[in-house]
């Protein structure tokens, strides 16, 4: 008796909302009212104002099931989800699988769940942080054309945030995982996360229009290279231009930054086309600034000229900065040749 008390109020401890999210125990078995499907709950993979989402085991393997208490929430979901992966040939998101109804045995509660792939890989910022700051942008362009095809079918990703952007393995390719913002054009945001709304900078509405989806861009390629979340100081778009300033790495994107939280790209393919000649332009700088010595010692007058040669001649230069120069001067036309050869693949 005493035990069937304790499974009791453990399973609706498990289960009570947390922040408005419901909480279940890792080897929870949920079984679908109508459908009758089956899965054991492995871990959580995120929580959102619209539901949580765990990891589980099906018949079939490993998938992705997100829970609500609110039925519209998984409704509307599982609506865009059916719509924007309905493109021949082009995956904008993971394959639905199943929808139902879960009853909790022991507390009787309704919840509404529905199944799609579960896609495997490491958070955008984590990825960026092993390979390397030059991906960003090649993941950037990647972005930018799944949103040029998802604004194509009416909608907009809505909360899109370094959160739900997944990189999966061989070949790296970026992926969004949590449908939970997306929003037919023309209607409010329904769902959206602060630093990279751009209703929380003053620097527009919560409208359902391209422009919100670009703003949010820009503050992921921000949020990358800064590598951290600020909050507003109430000096709006001046705050954030001094961030970029003060980043290095951003300084060479500054125009094209500026541009995309004015609002001042009318599609995702125009701002795509626009990375990939910043792209082109830092590198061909990069590649100047590389060879300015040599050039440099090439214009010597002869007696000079003569005179450096003995110098260079009495000094070793290192394998290690040959090496070094050789792999940057690589890695940099790596960068472009990766760029270009994806806005060829994603083009539409």
């Amino acid at each position: 008796m005493t035990k069937s008390i304790v499974e009791v109020i453990t399973m609706a401890m498990m289960n009570n909302q947390l922040n408005g999210q419901i909480n279940l125990a890792a080897g929870t078995l949920i079984t679908g009212k109508w459908n009758k499907n089956q899965y054991k709950i492995k871990g959580l993979l995120g929580n959102g104002a619209n539901g949580t989402v765990y990891l589980a085991v099906s018949k079939d393997g490993e998938v992705a099931l997100k829970m609500s208490k609110e039925s519209t929430n998984i409704t509307n979901e599982v609506n865009v989800l059916k719509k924007i992966t309905q493109v021949q040939d082009t995956f904008l998101g993971p394959s639905f699988i199943d929808v139902d109804d879960y009853i909790n045995p022991y507390t009787r509660e309704n919840y509404y769940f529905y199944v799609m792939e579960y896609v495997k890989g490491v958070s955008l910022p984590k990825f960026i942080e092993r390979n390397g700051m030059e991906w960003s942008s090649i993941f950037i362009i990647q972005l930018l054309s799944l949103l040029d095809q998802l604004h194509n079918k009416g909608y907009i990703f809505g909360d899109l945030k370094t959160d739900n952007l997944l990189v999966t393995n061989e070949p790296y390719k970026i992926q969004w995982i949590d449908f939970g913002g997306v929003t037919q054009m023309g209607r409010a945001v329904k769902e959206f996360t602060e630093f990279f709304d751009r209703g929380y900078w003053g620097l527009g509405s919560r409208k359902a229009e391209i422009s919100y989806d670009l703003f949010s861009i820009a503050m992921i390629f921000i949020h990358l290279h800064c590598k951290k979340q600020f909050l507003k100081n109430g000096q709006g778009i001046k705050q954030i231009e001094q961030m970029i300033n003060q980043t290095e790495s951003l300084k060479p994107y500054k125009e094209f930054l500026l541009k995309g939280l004015k609002g001042e790209y009318t599609s995702a393919k125009e701002m795509k086309q626009s990375l990939l000649m910043y792209e082109q332009k830092i590198t061909a700088n990069k590649k100047k600034m590389n060879s300015r010595p040599q050039t440099a010692n090439s214009q010597i007058g002869n007696g000079n000229q003569t005179r450096q040669t003995t110098m260079r001649s009495n000094v070793k230069v290192s394998p290690k900065k040959k090496r070094s120069h050789w792999f940057e001067t690589s890695t940099i036309l790596l960068l472009l040749g990766l760029a270009y050869a994806l806005y060829f693949y994603y083009q539409l």
